[in-house]
């Protein structure tokens, strides 16, 4: 699970794998697989972020790397 922020500031908590999409509309809207919008403060790269930072807490995704050309 991930903490988010409701636009009244109130901190609560999200499981992951019920994220179906993440939208700025222009407040970032969450949209889960039951059909439920939820409205945050974070922006939707930071609920991005969070996303990664939990799948790879929990071992389902590798630490990428980019390689840059020389």
């Amino acid at each position: 699970m991930i903490p988010l922020t409701k636009l009244n500031g109130d901190v609560f908590y999200v499981n992951v794998p019920l994220i179906e999409q993440v939208e700025a509309l222009p407040d970032t809207t969450i949209t889960l697989v039951n059909g439920k919008k939820l409205f945050v403060r974070e922006s939707t790269k930071e609920v991005n972020e969070l996303v990664l930072a939990f799948y790879r807490r929990i071992g389902l995704m590798g630490i990428s790397t980019r390689k840059e050309e020389t």
